[in-house]
């Protein structure tokens, strides 16, 4: 099995319950990694107390991806190669899109321009 990363699409759709047999496989042993943003995104949401603390908690058992200095690097470089292909991404989609590509993970996302994009990018999804 290989490392995944999870967008926020998808984790959404998988606490309303949404079946991902990938994200339970990974989960069992420790291969869904974590993009800050992703995890901020999530926070972002409206929630109760109790919610927030149980979020919390199951996030913070996910091995966090931030990437260093070579990364964000490349987080620039991506968007720039999109950009002169007529494609605008986001920083936040960038970091997301790149934090796969550096763990050499596939991408579970529900994003349909990820999507669109993954072909140019050698970007692995599911």
């Amino acid at each position: 099995m290989s490392a995944i990363v999870v967008d926020t699409s998808a984790w959404i759709s998988y606490f309303k319950g949404k079946d991902y047999p990938e994200i339970d496989a990974a989960l069992e042993v420790g291969l869904v990694y974590l993009p800050p943003v992703v995890c901020a995104e999530l926070l972002s949401a409206k929630m109760t107390a109790k919610q927030r603390v149980k979020l919390q908690e199951f996030l913070q058992e996910l091995p966090l991806y931030e990437g260093g200095f070579d990364h964000w690097m490349k987080v620039g470089e991506l968007r720039s190669d999109l950009a002169r292909k007529g494609l605008s991404m986001s920083t936040p989609d960038a970091h997301i899109a790149q934090s796969a590509l550096d763990l050499k993970a596939e991408l579970i996302t529900e994003d349909k321009f990820f999507k669109k994009i993954a072909p140019k990018l050698n970007l692995k999804l599911r």
